[in-house]
């Protein structure tokens, strides 16, 4: 059973940055893929970005390429965020999650954060 912790949402201006963390315990970090998800008020949990075990290969989804980086430190059991020129239209409640497969599917994750807010204000 894994356990996952996000933190470092809030409320930023537009164009500005964000880093978000998630911090997993109860598992082998190691083994499994990593994704970020995003849910806005009234819309579908969607994908953002995940980065396989190694951290290696890493995916994007197309709203979000060229401005988030996704990042894992397997020593430290974290995967990282990096959110830069901020959109008002990024604002939603972001999740980590993490399964064995690698997949951009969100109901396909085992395992789910209970998330952290980011704002971005025009």
């Amino acid at each position: 059973q894994v356990q996952l912790v996000e933190s470092g949402g809030g409320v930023v201006q537009a164009g500005g940055s964000l880093r978000l963390s998630c911090a997993a315990s109860g598992g082998t970090f190691r083994s499994y893929t990593m994704g970020w998800f995003r849910q806005a008020p009234g819309k579908e949990r969607e994908f953002v970005a995940y980065i396989t075990r190694s951290g290696v290969y890493t995916s994007y989804g197309d709203s979000v390429k060229g401005r988030f980086t996704i990042s894992r430190d397997n020593a430290k059991n974290t995967v990282y965020l990096q959110m830069d020129s901020l959109k008002p239209e990024d604002t939603a409640v972001y999740y980590c999650a993490a399964d064995m497969v690698i997949t951009s599917i969100p109901q396909e994750y085992d395992y789910w954060g209970q998330g952290t807010q980011v704002t971005v204000s025009s």
